[in-house]
């Protein structure tokens, strides 16, 4: 039911993106994407998920919704079963455009007010709010660096600690194509009774094949997608259960 959800919630925020394309909206892009991997922790090893992405930028901010759906291979996770699902969604409120300012100063951009909703399968809901910043940083097609509160829902532990997320992108030309290197981090610097701090370190390192075939730029890529995650999901790393992740997952993403 909560999957269903999730679509609605991503099939809404399209149609307002949509209908709002003529006054607010000033970009807009979806893609899907395709990753299998191995070496995963805590939950079965071998994975095949199924990302759809949304990110678009509006008259007052920005929005980021992703949702993976995720297949263990025929495996079951002891609390998920055979697959699962899991997603966020990260609007931003700019200071800058609402106030009519320009808050710019050093290499920040500008001020924003973050916020993030985790949902899935599961007791894994949470509401994230904190000071955002967009940031001036050389050679960077785009560098966030996002300050969040994160409070969870009912009394799961995790609740009121802070976590620093740095979004970045960076492009590298290669012969006739490029190469794209973006991705995120969550770093978690607190603990909570059984939530411990850890780390989240995501980036995806893709070569852009439609440019090189001439099939369009920023359209299809492939690449890989590196996983790095300490003490994962809260959960502190012992000599009797790892849970410190380090894998690389194959992909293909198609943007539209």
């Amino acid at each position: 039911m909560r999957f269903t959800n999730s679509l609605i919630l991503a099939g809404g925020l399209l149609a307002a993106s949509s209908a709002m394309a003529d006054d607010l909206l000033l970009w807009q892009n979806n893609s899907l994407t395709y990753l299998y991997g191995k070496d995963f922790t805590v939950n079965p090893e071998i994975q095949q998920t199924f990302t759809f992405e949304h990110a678009d930028a509006w008259k007052y901010g920005d929005n980021f919704l992703f949702i993976d759906k995720i297949f263990y291979n025929g495996k079951k996770d002891g609390n998920n079963g055979p697959n699962t699902y899991y997603g966020e969604f990260s609007p931003r409120l700019s200071f800058g455009k609402i106030l009519g300012q320009d808050l710019s100063l050093g290499p920040v951009k500008d001020v924003l007010l973050a916020m993030t909703y985790e949902f899935g399968e599961g007791d894994t809901e949470s509401y994230l709010v904190g000071p955002g910043f967009d940031l001036a940083v050389p050679g960077f097609d785009y560098f966030q660096l996002n300050f969040y509160k994160r409070f969870t829902e009912g009394k799961r532990d995790g609740d009121n600690v802070w976590q620093i997320t740095p979004v970045w992108a960076y492009t590298i030309p290669v012969g006739k194509s490029d190469i794209l290197i973006d991705g995120f981090m969550d770093w978690v610097v607190d603990n909570d009774k059984s939530y411990h701090a850890n780390l989240h370190f995501n980036p995806q390192i893709k070569y852009d094949l439609g440019k090189a075939l001439n099939f369009g730029e920023k359209q299809l890529y492939v690449g890989v997608e590196y996983d790095y995650w300490s003490d994962k999901y809260g959960i502190k790393d012992t000599r009797y259960f790892d849970t410190n992740q380090t894998t690389t997952s194959f992909l293909v993403k198609v943007h539209f």
